[in-house]
């Protein structure tokens, strides 16, 4: 493949407009979104146990065929994000996930949740690849990382609606009326997807200054997307899978085992988890926005976007090492605290993560690297799930769960560091 440097600027370029912010704006909402209708069957477990007779093993499956499903979409999504582009792979997610979402209201046995969870998987899993995709045909490098941390905060803010809003329509128009309320949602940002977005070089509303600022410092490859086959013969590609196998688990962790850590270290229930958790995710914001601010800061003050990038994981790794004093403390918000700076150098991580996959391949193949690297994580995750409940119920603290997520994120960027010493130079 040959590559053309746009960095040969006789100057300075101003960015001259902000369509790309209304894009970033369209990829937080549809992230939102996302998490909103993941964790719906969540918060409604012990509704749906009382109304509909699941057992713990009927619930359990119908979370495991969600994780099956994201797993394998995450593999399938991205070389069909990269063939199509951005504007239909998103829509073609996002409609698919909806309609699974209301689907949710029309079945009753464990068999058909478990069917309607599978195609929430499959849809769900094009989220990512197609949102950081999306960045990289719309940011310069400069700007890329923070416009991942604001995309990725979705996620934490679709985590504290999540209880806000389902619980409130439940109780007034039953749970039927939370899936067929929040599924319609999607179908909402479908419009506005379908109607504003476009490639830059094409987008009516983009003015020529704006343009060119995005062009500034993209390298951009004359010729055919890297085979999806191929990909795995890059490093990149390695890196970027063991750091989410290695570090999506203990996300999953916050998502699935924080209540429970809570009930049994400090006593809460159903009616007092909500502000702890709030907090939880609020901090998880702060992180998600401000590691990607801090990767962009260093770089636009003079450093590489190597060392840019690889300061902001390091300084996330340090952040969540001191995770494992949250099952000594005897504070209920001294732990919130911990936990709250665990989870938020987690969402920075992420973000600068997300933005290592366009710093080392083209942006034709980002969306492919993006879903190798989450059903890697999504693995991860589930072997995480499959252990973690043994490790407890056999040591009874979560003192070793906490120790092994705090050393996760080092083990990790060593790794990356090892595979890929010098992040900016496209796969070719």
């Amino acid at each position: 493949m040959r590559q053309r440097n746009n960095s040969r600027q006789s100057g300075p370029v101003t960015a001259g407009g902000n369509i790309r912010w209304i894009i970033c704006a369209l990829l937080f909402l549809a992230t939102t979104i996302n998490y909103i209708d993941r964790q719906i069957i969540g918060i409604l477990k012990p509704t749906l146990q009382a109304d509909l007779g699941w057992s713990e093993t009927d619930y359990g499956m119908i979370v495991f065929w969600f994780q099956a499903a994201y797993a394998v979409g995450l593999l399938a999504c991205g070389p069909l994000i990269d063939r199509v582009g951005s504007k239909l792979g998103y829509g073609a997610a996002i409609g698919l996930w909806s309609l699974a979402a209301l689907a949710h209201a029309l079945v009753r046995s464990p068999v058909g949740f478990s069917a309607a969870r599978f195609m929430l998987g499959l849809g769900e899993a094009a989220n990512f690849p197609a949102a950081i995709k999306s960045v990289a045909e719309w940011f310069p490098k400069k700007e890329r990382a923070l416009a991942a941390g604001i995309l990725n905060a979705g996620a934490n803010v679709g985590a504290i609606a999540t209880p806000i809003i389902v619980p409130l329509i439940t109780i007034h128009y039953g749970w039927q009326a939370a899936f067929l309320v929040t599924g319609m949602l999607g179908f909402v940002w479908l419009i506005a997807w379908l109607g504003f977005y476009g490639p830059p070089g094409l987008h009516r509303r983009v003015s020529a200054q704006e343009l060119a600022y995005i062009a500034a410092d993209q390298t951009v490859t004359v010729g055919k997307p890297i085979k999806w086959r191929t990909l795995f013969r890059h490093r990149g590609t390695w890196a970027f899978a063991t750091a989410k196998f290695l570090t999506d688990p203990v996300w999953y962790l916050f998502l699935f085992w924080l209540p429970d850590f809570f009930a049994k270290r400090h006593g809460l229930d159903l009616t007092s988890f909500g502000p702890p958790l709030i907090a939880v995710y609020l901090l998880a914001d702060v992180g998600s926005i401000g590691g990607g601010w801090l990767s962009s800061w260093l770089i636009k003050r003079g450093y590489s976007v190597n060392a840019g990038r690889k300061l902001a994981l390091l300084a996330s790794a340090v952040c969540v090492l001191p995770i494992f004093f949250a099952s000594i403390v005897s504070s209920l918000w001294a732990a919130v605290a911990i936990i709250g700076l665990a989870a938020a150098a987690h969402q920075g991580w992420s973000s600068n993560l997300y933005t290592m996959v366009s710093d080392t391949f083209p942006s034709q193949s980002v969306a492919s690297v993006m879903g190798i690297g989450g059903a890697a994580g999504a693995i991860g995750g589930m072997i995480m799930a499959r252990y973690v409940g043994q490790l407890l119920g056999s040591v009874g603290s979560y003192l070793p769960v906490f120790t092994w997520a705090g050393s996760a994120y080092l083990i990790a960027l060593l790794l990356v560091h090892m595979l890929v010493p010098r992040l900016g130079s496209h796969a070719s």
